[in-house]
């Protein structure tokens, strides 16, 4: 396989696995998590139940949860683009073995995202038996993003044309490095507050059930593993663990206009960097609007799964932002 070649088959990965994380945000905000009670088939099958006897049968696997079709579909349609996500990866690392002593193929990186995928598909495995632990669900987000992230990274590293930055581009390391941190740290908050069913314990903007600081119990709500054997679907915690999640989401949105903010007006002032850097003031502007419009429409599906899709980019445009800015022979294994 040729380096363009490569590069392209590394970019649709990349694509599939925004698509995965969509469909993941998809079936977790539409309760399908346990829409299959079995891993990686659903009720003992390659697929959902689809007539009466299938029905009839998934009942009694389960008889203290009645079968939801449409839920065991979301569940297997986010499974089958996982699983084929998960081939692409494989094939990734075979070529980059296979051409691990041509100039510049990265080899650790490619075998760095298999061992990767196979834990997420544990990780998906555990969502699934352990009921949807928090915990484990949000550790399951946080791998989508970094296998996103990576896979993007790998597309760069495998283009033809390599960046050349600048003296100034080469200055903005630690800016973007201190944008990055906020930037994951407030995507965790996100899925914390998601796997707690948190997003609407305020229901109001920009006050929180009418007040500027409402009662919250910061220990309960950041507990993070719990006993084996609690279903966690629908949430467990009280209101006020729930404000208290909510609220630190809210608080990390501030941290992240303040730092972005810090970074654009950098970013703006460096020449060859105006075209990403209106990029992510576009996207940071939507994800901002979104959170709002999440709270003050009461959390409608299409804008709840464009905030986990909205985060996704941001993170890939601040993985391009920093491979441009890097320097020539670095991010190169």
């Amino acid at each position: 396989m040729s380096r363009t070649a490569y590069n392209r088959l590394t970019l649709f990965a990349c694509i599939l696995t925004l698509i995965v994380i969509v469909l993941g945000a998809w079936v977790r905000l539409t309760d399908a998590g346990l829409g299959c009670p079995d891993w990686p088939g659903c009720y003992g099958h390659l697929t959902w139940p689809s007539n009466e006897q299938t029905i009839a049968i998934a009942d009694q696997v389960r008889a203290e949860r009645a079968v939801d079709v449409g839920a065991a579909i979301r569940e297997m349609v986010h499974r089958y683009a996982a699983g084929i996500l998960g081939l692409i990866v494989l094939a990734l690392a075979i070529l980059a073995w296979r051409r691990r002593h041509e100039p510049d193929q990265p080899v650790k990186l490619p075998l760095f995202l298999l061992a990767l995928i196979i834990f997420q598909s544990a990780l998906g495995a555990w969502t699934v038996t352990l009921l949807l632990k928090p915990a484990i669900v949000l550790a399951h987000l946080a791998g989508g993003m970094l296998t996103f992230s990576l896979l993007v990274l790998l597309y760069l590293r495998t283009r033809e044309k390599r960046p050349s930055p600048s003296l100034p581009q080469r200055k903005l390391g630690l800016a973007l490095n201190v944008a990055l941190v906020v930037l994951v740290a407030q995507i965790l908050l996100g899925g914390w507050v998601s796997t707690n069913y948190a997003a609407l314990a305020c229901p109001d903007f920009p006050k929180c059930t009418g007040l500027w600081w409402p009662a919250t119990d910061f220990v309960e709500g950041f507990t993070i593993w719990r006993g084996v054997g609690v279903d966690f679907e629908g949430g467990i915690l009280d209101q006020e663990a729930r404000v208290a999640i909510h609220l630190t989401h809210r608080i990390g949105a501030l941290a992240v206009i303040g730092v972005f903010g810090w970074l654009l007006f950098k970013l703006f002032r460096t020449p060859g960097l105006a075209a990403p850097s209106a990029v992510l003031s576009a996207l940071l502007i939507g994800q901002i609007t979104l959170g709002i419009l999440n709270v003050v429409l009461s959390l409608p599906l299409y804008v709840a799964v464009a905030h986990n899709g909205m985060a996704a980019l941001l993170l890939a445009t601040m993985v391009y932002l920093m491979y441009q800015t890097h320097h020539r022979h670095g991010w190169s294994t």
